[in-house]
């Protein structure tokens, strides 16, 4: 029986099961096995620590299907929490790579802060059909595909039935897409419910998907728009924890994104593998 000690932790309501990399440790079969929700500790994710030659850290984030995935907001938090409390850095800011670039973390107070990779390719009015309606859709990549649809009555969307036909839409292979449904609450404030490409259902909260949706948001509400600091939009999860995303605008390029919220410590000890 091989034992692999982890750490698990949650992040604004999504959870992840955090390990140290080892040469014996299969990744991608062990998220299989340890996120799964009755046989397994359950989580929304893998995330594991590693040596980095480009920075101070590095990450991988494994996906409960086996998949790896390029990003992940609220587990960069989470695994910047657990450097600072494991690792004890000496830098007040310090890097994590990933797949997606190269991720900053610190703390701010009680809470984390991450700055993510440049987001790039946000395309408007993207149609969809879905049950033989037509739905527009914005496209941005966060560090990893997402599409964003403004509705109004949230609380009352089938995410898994909408988001699964959405996901899997020829417009959006081979990469496939996360989907957030954003209602706007005000000029500061947007709620949103994400389905997750790799966990294939809505979960509790998606930084990369409420940082998608903020920006989206900020654009579609001043098309007119090219430029502006520090532009800052609050973000209410599924959890009710709301999240709080800042960014910058230059001539239609956005840069310093930064996304801000709990990490939490919920259990420590070790996974028993047959």
């Amino acid at each position: 029986m091989k034992k692999v000690s982890f750490t698990k932790m949650c992040g604004a309501g999504n959870d992840f099961i955090i390990v140290n990399a080892s040469a014996k440790l299969n990744a991608k079969s062990l998220a299989k096995k340890i996120c799964h929700r009755t046989d397994g500790l359950g989580a929304d994710g893998l995330v594991v620590l590693d040596k980095s030659k480009k920075t101070d850290y590095k990450m991988r984030i494994i996906n409960p299907d086996g998949s790896e995935a390029e990003m992940c907001g609220n587990g960069a938090r989470c695994m910047a929490a657990y450097i600072l409390k494991t690792k004890k850095p000496t830098k007040k800011i310090f890097g994590m790579e990933t797949k997606a670039g190269i991720v900053l973390a610190k703390k701010k107070e009680k809470l984390i802060s991450v700055r993510l990779s440049d987001p790039k390719d946000y395309t408007e009015d993207i149609s969809v059909l879905v049950n033989n309606r037509s739905i527009r859709l914005s496209y941005i990549d966060t560090g990893v595909p997402h599409v964003v649809c403004f509705v109004d009555g949230l609380a009352g969307i089938d995410v898994n039935t909408l988001g699964q036909k959405i996901r899997f839409s020829e417009k959006f292979q081979p990469r496939g897409t996360n989907v957030n449904f954003v209602e706007q609450i005000s000029n500061s404030l947007i709620a949103v419910r994400t389905y997750e490409r790799g966990v294939e259902a809505e979960t509790r909260a998606c930084g990369t998907g409420s940082v998608a949706s903020a920006i989206v948001s900020l654009l579609k509400a001043n098309p007119k728009l090219d430029s502006r600091k520090n532009a800052s939009i609050k973000v209410k999860t599924k959890s009710g924890e709301v999240l709080s995303i800042c960014f910058d605008l230059n001539e239609d390029q956005i840069t310093n994104v930064w996304l801000t919220g709990s990490a939490n410590f919920i259990a420590e000890g070790n996974f028993y593998i047959n």
